[in-house]
Parts: C-alpha cells; structure tokens; sequence
C-alpha cells in the first residue's frame, strides 16, 4: 500500500478543492475478456477505465493500446508505452496458449469466456491499493492478495488447480507485482494531474418531472428526470416540505454521449397525497442552490375545454348579443295589392 501525500491528493482529485466533493475512491483499471471458441481460436477485448470513465481500448490486431483522451498516456513516455505494449501482446498470446492447453489437459467444455479485472484504487486519505481479480464465466474463480493467487470458494477445485498453475511461472509474478504495485499508482497519478481540467470540470444538472405508469387503481407514478450532469457524485430524494420521503427509488446512474450522467427517482403514491410533493436535486455544481421542482397534477382535456374554450364561447355570445342591440330597428310592412274581383 501506498500513501499519498494530503497535498498532492487534494490537488489530483477530481473536485476535491470543494470540502465534501470528493467522498470515496478513484481507481485505473483494465478489463480483459477473453472468449474461447474451440481448442485453435480465441477472441480477446481489453479496455482502460478511470472510475466509469473509458479513457483505454485495446486493438487486438495491431496489438497496440488505443487512447481515447488527450491526456489518457498521463506522464508515460512514447518508449514506455511502446514498451508496454509489447508485454501486453505477449501476455495476451501467452496467456491464451496457457488457457488452451490447460483446457485441454483438464477436459474443459468449450466455449467458456475468463473475465479479468487489475489495477489500483486511490482511497479517500491517499492510500493506494491494487487488486487483480479473475472470473470463469461470470463466476468468482481467483484473486492475488500481495503476490499469491488466492482459489474462490465459487471456482472449487478447478480454482485451486489453477493457482498452483500460476504460482509456478515466477518470472509471471514478478513482472505482475511490478506494474500493480509500481506502474499502476504512478500511472494513475499522472492521468488524474493530466486530466485535471476535464475531470474537475462542474457541469449544472437540468431536471424535470413526469408521471409514469399508474401503480395501481387510485395511484400515481411521479417520476423527477435529473440529466446532464458531471461529475457523478448527485442526491436526488422526493420530499413533503423537509420530510425526506423514503419510497424513494431510484434507477442506475447513466451515462449520456457527452460523458455526463442520468438518474431518474419515482414514488409510488395515492393520487390524493400528491399534493406538496416536491423533487429536490443536491450537486456540486449547483454550490448550494438545490434544484427543487414542485409536483403540479398534469391538466386533463375537460380542464382546459373548461378554463379556455367556455370562457371563449361565453365572449363570442356576448359580442354576438352587443351587436344585435347595435344594429338600428326598421319595421317594414308587406304591400297590399287590391286586385278587382271578377
């Protein structure tokens, strides 16, 4: 473990010059997925996160890293990267010649996809950590504690086979424990000072309120729509006054295409207590002026025939009448013709 100075933490982390910004943990790590179609073929997908945030792809073709961000090389040199990505090529093949014959020596059925997680977690106080976890079809099946595999309770004896597999190649953990517990920190700490101004970046909230569909006879679905902001960090709660309301739910975070986020609250309510209701927004960027939005019962068709076209016809009818009492009186009588009676 780590420890980073408070100072320099305070400066890298992303809204962390505002006292209660940052709460919890940032992290770089890569995912690997590697589906095994047969004995002689294998597909392999790498990516880089920061956080929730993709800033790495990996072309496995070229066999080279793909940066999605100006600033996703951090304080890498071009020898360094270049570097890496020759121990990543050559981990990656090797790592899929292991798998095959492993696979073949213990009878394993073809397909089967490896999910692989490593990297490391800068938490709030300036420690640093790093984690390498590995998953045999979505199942827990191995982790690394310091430099030894530890088998899942979930991977069984096939886990445990598969450590003491590991625990064999030497130079593998060497190089393994040098880039979690050297490459991956000091990476990680350029990335977040290179990126500084697009990850401390405040981006306002815009919010909005609907109804869903009815819960039930009687009931009503208020939904508070909450979009557009950065960074993640956001409170959204249906309240009644100060009262927070705890039916509340809501759904997973989403991202939007310009890298801010989504969230949606809704309460189930009888439509009679809806009344008073209010969605109140908290976000770093709104400084302390919460967004909140007041639930007003949608306007049906018969209220607004009653509040615009009644009114309306009553003026029409009126104007009508005024004009009639304008208009001058003439009375005119029919002519007589006297015809000779024959």
């Amino acid at each position: 473990m780590l420890l980073l100075p408070f100072e320099l933490f305070a400066v890298l982390l992303p809204g962390a010059d505002s006292e209660d910004a940052f709460q919890g943990t940032t992290s770089y790590h890569i995912i690997q997925i590697t589906s095994f179609v047969n004995s002689t073929w294998a597909k392999n997908q790498g990516s880089g996160w920061l956080d929730d945030l993709q800033i790495h792809s990996w072309d496995s073709d070229s066999g080279t890293a793909i940066f999605l961000k100006p600033w996703s090389k951090g304080n890498l040199s071009d020898e360094e990267v270049a570097e890496l990505n020759i121990l990543f090529g050559d981990y990656i093949f090797r790592f899929i010649g292991q798998i095959q014959a492993h696979a073949s020596a213990s009878q394993m059925e073809y397909p089967f996809e490896i999910q692989g997680i490593a990297g490391c977690e800068l938490r709030s106080g300036g420690s640093i950590v790093s984690f390498l976890r590995g998953a045999l079809g979505g199942l827990d099946f191995l982790s690394f504690v310091n430099d030894t595999c530890v088998p899942s309770p979930e991977g069984g004896t096939r886990a445990q086979q598969a450590c003491i597999l590991i625990m064999k190649f030497r130079g593998l953990i060497v190089t393994g424990k040098k880039l979690l517990f050297e490459t991956c920190p000091r990476f990680l700490l350029s990335v977040l000072d290179a990126g500084k101004a697009e990850l401390q970046r405040q981006v306002k909230p815009e919010a909005w309120l609907s109804s869903g569909p009815s819960p039930g006879p009687g009931r009503l679905l208020l939904v508070c729509h909450v979009s557009g902001f950065y960074p993640k960090p956001v409170w959204v709660m249906w309240m009644r006054g100060e009262q927070e309301q705890p039916g509340t739910q809501h759904s997973d975070l989403q991202p939007n295409a310009d890298w801010t986020w989504y969230l949606r609250a809704t309460l189930d309510v009888a439509a009679g207590e809806a009344a008073g209701l209010s969605c109140r927004v908290k976000h770093s960027s709104l400084e302390g002026q919460d967004i909140v939005l007041h639930w007003r019962q949608p306007i049906s068709f018969a209220s607004i025939f009653v509040a615009i076209l009644v009114p309306s016809f009553i003026l029409l009818l009126g104007l009508a009448l005024w004009r009639m009492r304008r208009r001058p009186c003439s009375h005119s009588f029919p002519s007589f013709y006297l015809y000779p009676v024959t």
